[in-house]
C-alpha cells in the first residue's frame, strides 16, 4: 500500500472540513474522490501533501508517517500536487515552469525527465519558449501535469483537472492521465465529472460534508444507485 490515511480531521479555524476521513491507495491504482462542492476532496489532497495541517489522525506515505512532514519534504518523498485552477507561473515560459518543477531533482535527471515530458505532451515541446500565459486552458493542464512528473513522483495528486476544460479536451486529458498510471504512476484523483472519474478509477471514494459515505470498485459505484442519483445526472445515465 503507498498511501494509507486513517481518521482525518482537519479544520479551518472553527470550521471542521474533514470529519474522520479514512482512506488507501494501493501501488498502480487509480483512486478517485467524488462528491459535491465543499465535500472536502481538496481538503483532503493538501493535508496529504502536507498544505493543510490535520487536526488528527495519520498519514502514512509508503509505510511512513508524513502527518507533520513539511510539504517540501513530502515533494522530495515522492508525491507530486497538480492543484486546482492549474496554477502555472504566467510570466515564464513553458521551460522554465518545467524548470520550476524540477527544483529538488537531481542534475543528472533533469534532462532525461524533461525529454520525457516533451515526448508525452508534444504540444509543450512545440510552445517550450512561450509564455505560460500564451497556453489554452488544455495546454496549461498539461504543463501542470508535465511539471509534477518532472520529479518522477511515486503517487500523483490530481484536482480537479477537467475543471474549466471543454469536453473535448477533457477527454484528452483523462486519455493523459489513464496512460501516466498505465505507465506506472499511482494516482489519486479528485474530480467534479464523476462519470469521467469513475471511468478511469480502479476504486473511489464518494465524500459528502468531510466524511466518506461510500467506497468500493469504480465500476461498482458508476452502477450504484446513490452514486447516479448524486453525481451521474440520474438514472438515465448509461455507461
Amino acid at each position: 500500500m503507498i498511501l494509507q490515511v486513517q481518521d482525518l480531521q482537519v479544520a479551518y479555524g472553527n470550521i471542521q472540513a474533514l470529519h474522520g476521513v479514512s482512506l488507501e491507495v494501493n501501488e498502480g491504482e487509480i483512486v478517485t474522490l467524488i462528491g459535491a462542492n465543499g465535500a472536502g476532496k481538496s481538503t483532503t489532497l493538501r493535508a496529504i501533501s502536507g498544505l493543510n495541517r490535520p487536526k488528527s489522525g495519520t498519514i502514512r506515505f509508503q509505510g511512513t508517517d508524513i502527518t507533520r512532514v513539511p510539504a517540501h519534504q513530502i515533494v522530495a518523498m515522492g508525491i507530486g500536487h497538480v492543484p486546482e485552477g492549474r496554477r502555472v507561473f504566467p510570466d515564464l515560459t513553458v521551460r522554465e515552469n518545467l524548470e520550476l518543477g524540477a527544483y529538488i531533482a537531481r542534475p543528472d535527471t533533469f534532462h532525461k525527465n524533461l525529454a520525457e515530458v516533451f515526448e508525452r505532451f508534444p504540444r509543450l515541446k512545440e510552445r517550450e519558449f512561450q509564455k505560460a500565459s500564451t497556453l489554452s486552458g488544455g495546454e496549461q493542464q498539461m504543463l501542470a501535469l508535465g511539471r509534477a512528473l518532472m520529479l518522477q513522483p511515486k503517487l500523483l495528486l490530481l484536482d480537479e483537472p477537467s475543471m474549466g476544460l471543454a469536453p473535448r479536451l477533457v477527454q484528452e486529458i483523462f486519455g493523459i492521465i489513464a496512460e501516466l498510471n498505465k505507465r506506472g504512476t499511482t494516482i489519486l484523483l479528485v474530480e467534479q465529472n464523476a462519470a469521467m472519474a469513475l471511468s478511469i478509477a480502479h476504486r473511489a471514494y464518494v465524500l459528502e460534508t468531510g466524511r466518506v459515505v461510500l467506497s468500493g470498485p469504480a465500476a461498482e459505484l458508476q452502477s450504484h444507485p446513490a452514486v447516479r442519483e448524486a453525481y451521474l445526472g440520474g438514472s438515465g445515465h448509461g455507461h
